[in-house]
């Protein structure tokens, strides 16, 4: 599972929309939905972030697990 499917599996499997993690990340939607459809790489500190929020492993979000 690419990272991308893995970020849009656990905001859809939390339900949560795309609007409500960019406010937690403090980023635009838009922003957001790029780094969903890999338009734009995932910030390391985002991925972080990401990390706390889900309290998930990096690589559990990156598909090494």
């Amino acid at each position: 599972m690419k990272y991308t499917d893995r970020l849009k599996s656990l905001r859809e499997d939390n339900d949560i929309t795309q609007t409500q993690i960019a406010q937690v990340l403090k980023i635009n939607q838009i922003t957001y939905s790029q780094y969903e459809r890999g338009v734009r790489g995932l910030p390391i500190d985002q991925l972080i972030n990401l990390c706390i929020f889900y309290n998930v492993s990096a690589d559990y979000i990156l598909g090494f697990t």
